[in-house]
């Protein structure tokens, strides 16, 4: 127990155990160097460069500990929020193929530094950089500042390559849908020759403004945000090829019944890019002619639901076969060519990349677990990991980079051409709270669970009152072998004298399309039904679990769900703490929200039966609502209507205000302490 009350200010301080993990991988294609960002330490959080080489790993760049957030130009900003990105100084980085030269930005200056004598030095540039990126064959870098895409030397000659033709115009960067929903971080691609680009032109002329303020500080101005709630304008984004001789082309597709934009690439074939349709039942895939701009359709998928986006498909192998995802037989297989090559019952997770006709990625036949695979044309599908636990990997020239997440460790491996070539050093601190998961396959659907009971609790020797501690959504798997950042707060919630369970639902990857997809129309009732059911079947199997003293909490989608566990069932929830709910959903984005409740305009019921304001008279069990007053992604107006809601039918609530917070609570002194109120609420509302 003396441990656990130095949980909360370690986890804060660690920013949730994420400072000192090396991270952002970058194999040279000869294999013979590896680049990755890492703090110094457990609790520093400027990260900086380092080089793997030769079995051994050196520091290439450390940046001041002056290199704080508030340095970076506001655009730059904008990406570490999208990037979840928690720790300040070189939190990114551009190299050419060979891994020989590197270029970043620093407080939006650009910097470069030579592999071979290790001496960063400065490039100049036209503005605060955003995004700079080292052409392959390291002869030039291109980078965005006011909005307009730039192409420098590395001695400083800088030429404007397309400028901005108006206020909400920009080129070269991303637009909020492509980078928060699609996963599309990026805006520009060099050619493999260094002699053009591949840029996105953002219009946001169109898309509606949002204005937030800091009502801590009064005399800020309110800052205006481009943010394509569900149901309005998105986004005008087009593609240009942009030659360095200084002629250009648009890409031509029809934009009007494809105007999202998740992939676009450009490798010896030539660019590509991937696009989506508005309702995203339909993804085509072209190929783009870099003189003309005129496309070629390589691949088209549809789907009565919506076609999922797969991250690193699609790509080519290196004799040009198209490798994509299809959904078949309740199974997402890996397609090369037009040709399935997966089994059945092999989900795919994603394509972690290509050695010539080779594809490396990630997959497995069960949710909890993650490996990695590679197909090849003459070997099949060969998985490459193990044990237990949820595994990743990156690959070029014959090295491979194994990042490994298990109970007990977390691992990064280096092979060369299949032999050991030392691992990366993680310097994150180990939690001070060690788990100690029950696994468990509860009730008919066999949710994927995780029990976590006191260390010092005795079976049979009293009840424990229950905290049900999901995220419960789509797209992100908390109950599994690969113990991160939830399992340890879970632990330290069950030391506090809790039961603490957390499960997966319908609507969470690796269970396959069906399980995926029967959420379509409605994200709240199955999800929140499953929760019930893990409930239930968990005091069934554990006689210690007190179901009359249950407790709910979560953030972001977790928030979301753990409102309406106690608005809509209130028999089997007694508490909840929601943390930044999307409590009405037609304030949400557009291609997140769209694609599982379709467009309001067309299916309005959806959004009625989602959201949560029209149930605020339902509440009587005791509810705290906390919320980041600077959230560009769930905006804090979520809450503050459920709270108007609540207020009018005259229901007890509590809100907690985060001054300054982000969708991340990045603060440490707020973080520590958001959890022991937290902790406080719940166990007063329980009766603890």
């Amino acid at each position: 127990m003396d441990d656990a009350r130095e949980f909360p200010r370690q986890y804060a301080r660690t920013r949730r155990f994420a400072l000192g993990a090396p991270s952002r991988f970058t194999v040279s294609a000869d294999g013979g160097r590896v680049l990755f960002l890492r703090t110094g330490g457990g609790a520093d959080p400027v990260s900086a460069l380092w080089l793997h080489e030769d079995g051994a790993e050196r520091v290439l760049v450390n940046v001041s500990r002056t290199a704080r957030a508030g340095d970076v130009p506001a655009a730059e900003r904008v990406r570490r929020e999208r990037a979840r990105e928690s720790a300040v100084g070189l939190v990114s980085y551009s190299a050419d193929a060979e891994c020989r030269t590197v270029v970043y930005a620093l407080s939006g200056a650009l910097w470069a530094v030579r592999v071979a004598d290790g001496v960063p030095f400065p490039v100049s540039a036209a503005g605060p950089v955003v995004d700079p990126r080292l052409s392959p064959d390291g002869r030039f870098v291109a980078y965005v500042t006011g909005g307009a895409l730039h192409v420098v030397t590395l001695d400083g000659e800088d030429r404007l390559l397309a400028a901005p033709e108006g206020p909400d115009i920009t080129y070269g960067l991303t637009d909020h849908a492509s980078s928060e929903s699609m996963g599309r971080p990026r805006g520009h691609w060099w050619a493999p020759d260094g002699g053009a680009l591949l840029a996105a032109r953002v219009d946001t002329s169109h898309v509606q403004r949002w204005y937030l303020s800091d009502p801590a500080d009064p005399s800020a101005p309110p800052r205006a945000v481009r943010y394509p709630a569900a149901g309005t304008a998105n986004a005008d984004v087009s593609l240009h090829v942009l030659h360095l001789n200084g002629s250009r082309a648009e890409v031509d597709w029809d934009r009007g019944a494809f105007e999202y934009v998740p992939v676009v690439g450009w490798d010896a074939h030539g660019p590509f890019a991937a696009v989506q349709s508005r309702d995203q039942r339909t993804l085509r895939t072209l190929a783009v002619d870099p003189a003309t701009g005129t496309t070629r359709l390589l691949d088209e998928q549809r789907d009565a639901a919506w076609v999922e986006l797969v991250p690193g498909a699609p790509c080519r192998t290196a004799s040009g076969a198209l490798v994509t995802t299809r959904d078949e037989q309740d199974t997402r297989r890996l397609v090369v060519a037009g040709k399935p090559v997966t089994p059945v019952g092999l989900q795919i997770r994603q394509v972690l990349g290509t050695q010539g006709d080779s594809v490396l990625f990630e997959g497995g036949d069960e949710p909890t677990e993650t490996h990695v695979w590679t197909w090849a044309p003459d070997a099949g599908c060969v998985r490459l990991t193990d044990t237990p636990g949820v595994h990743t990997a990156v690959s070029a020239g014959g090295t491979t980079v194994l990042v490994s997440r298990r109970e007990d460790a977390v691992t990064v491996e280096v092979t060369k051409k299949g032999s050991p070539d030392g691992e990366i050093a993680s310097l994150a601190e180990r939690p001070v709270v060690p788990t100690r998961p029950v696994h468990l396959r509860l009730g008919e659907r066999e949710l994927r669970s995780q029990l976590f009971l006191p260390s010092w609790h005795t079976p049979g020797s009293a009840t424990l009152p229950v905290l049900v501690n999901p995220y419960g959504g789509q797209h992100l798997l908390v109950a599994t072998r690969g113990l991160g950042w939830p399992a340890h707060l879970s632990q330290w919630f069950a030391e506090q004298g809790f039961a603490v369970l957390v499960t997966d639902g319908r609507g969470s990857p690796g269970r396959g399309p069906a399980w995926e997809k029967e959420i379509r129309g409605d994200i709240l009732t199955h999800a929140l039904d499953d929760q019930v059911a893990a409930v239930q079947a968990a005091g069934a199997e554990f006689p210690d679990l007190d179901l009359t003293r249950v407790a709910i909490r979560g953030w972001s989608f977790g928030g979301f769900l753990a409102a309406g566990a106690v608005l809509r069932r209130p028999d089997v929830f007694h508490a909840a703490v929601a943390g930044a709910p999307p409590t009405d959903q037609r304030l949400y984005d557009t291609h997140w929200k769209e694609r599982y409740l379709g467009h309001p305009d067309e299916e309005p019921e959806n959004y009625e039966r989602c959201s949560l304001i029209a149930d605020a008279p339902l509440l009587r069990r005791p509810l705290l609502l906390v919320h980041g007053l600077a959230d560009d992604n769930v905006a804090v107006a979520h809450t503050l209507r459920l709270s108007a809601a609540l207020l009018a039918a005259g229901r007890s609530h509590q809100v907690l205000p985060l001054p300054g917070a982000t969708h991340m609570v990045t603060q440490e002194d707020v973080a520590e302490n958001l959890l022991l109120f937290q902790l406080d609420f719940l166990k007063k509302s329980l009766g603890i």
